[in-house]
C-alpha cells in the first residue's frame, strides 16, 4: 500500500470516530469559549493590572485548550487499541512504520491546523473585549506567540499520541498527564526551581510570553517541547515494533 493510501485512510478512520473528531474540535472550542468568558468578565479589569502581561495574558485559556489536545492525541490512538481494531490496520499495513508514521502524521498535521485556528481565535477574540487595553499582531511577540500557541498545542497531541502507543490505554495516559500539568508541574516548579523549566509544558509556554525569561527563550522553549514529544514517539514506536498487536 503506497504511502498516500495509508495517510488517505488514517485520515478517515480520525474524521469517522467521533470521540476522537469531538475532541479535535474541542481544543477550539474550549479555548474560545474560555477566552469569551474570561475576557468578557475581567478582561479590562486584568489588563489595567500593574503586573499585567498582554501577550501571555491573552493565551490564559490555552491551559484549558492542551487539556483537549491530549485528549484528541490519545483518543486518536487508543481507539484502535480499545476496538481491537489494530490488528485489521496492521494487516492492511504490514509495514508498522509506515502505519505509525501515517497516524501520527495525521494526528499532527490535524492538531496543527486546529490548533492554530485556536490560537489566533483566542488572540483576536480575547483582544476584542478590552477597547482601550487591546493589541493586535503588530504587538512585540504577538505573531510569534500565536503562531508559537498553535505548535504548542500541536506538541502536546503528540506526545499523548506516543505515550498511548506505549501505554496501549488512553486512560493511563490523560491519568498521568492531566494530574502533571495541573498539579504536579506547579509543585515541581516550586521545589525544583529553574530545572522545572525544561518540563513539557513550562518549556513550550515560553513561547507565549513576550520577553520570555529564564534559561531558556521562546523557541528554544518549544524545541525542548519537541524533544519531549519525539521522544515519546520514539517510545511509541519502539512499543508497536515489539508487541504484538
Amino acid at each position: 500500500m503506497s504511502t498516500t493510501a495509508v495517510l488517505h485512510a488514517e485520515w478517515i478512520k480520525l474524521k469517522s470516530l467521533r470521540g476522537t473528531l469531538l475532541s479535535l474540535l474541542a481544543v477550539f472550542g474550549a479555548t474560545l469559549a474560555v477566552t469569551v468568558l474570561a475576557f468578557a468578565t475581567v478582561g479590562r479589569a486584568e489588563a489595567d493590572n500593574a503586573d499585567a502581561e498582554p501577550v501571555f495574558d491573552a493565551f490564559y485559556a490555552l491551559n484549558f485548550g492542551q487539556i483537549a489536545a491530549l485528549s484528541f492525541g490519545t483518543t486518536a490512538v487508543s481507539s484502535e487499541y480499545v476496538t481491537g481494531a489494530l490488528r485489521i490496520s496492521l494487516a492492511a499495513v504490514p509495514r508498522r512504520g509506515l502505519f505509525y508514521a501515517a497516524k501520527t502524521a495525521v494526528v499532527g498535521a490535524a492538531a496543527l491546523l486546529v490548533g492554530l485556528a485556536t490560537s489566533f481565535a483566542a488572540f483576536l477574540g480575547g483582544q476584542a473585549f478590552l477597547g482601550e487595553y487591546a493589541i493586535g499582531l503588530g504587538h512585540p511577540g504577538a505573531l510569534r506567540a500565536c503562531l508559537g500557541g498553535g505548535l504548542y498545542l500541536a506538541l502536546m497531541a503528540l506526545l499523548a499520541a506516543g505515550l498511548t502507543t506505549l501505554l496501549r490505554s488512553g486512560v493511563a495516559v490523560l491519568s498521568l498527564l492531566i494530574p502533571f500539568l495541573l498539579i504536579v508541574s506547579f509543585v515541581v516548579g516550586d521545589v525544583a526551581g529553574g530545572a522545572a523549566q525544561f518540563l513539557p509544558d513550562r518549556a513550550g509556554q515560553q513561547i507565549l510570553h513576550e520577553d520570555p525569561t529564564g534559561t531558556l527563550g521562546a523557541w528554544q522553549g518549544l524545541a525542548v517541547t519537541a524533544a519531549w514529544s519525539t521522544a515519546a514517539l520514539l517510545a511509541g514506536w519502539w512499543a508497536l515494533r515489539r508487541r504484538d498487536a
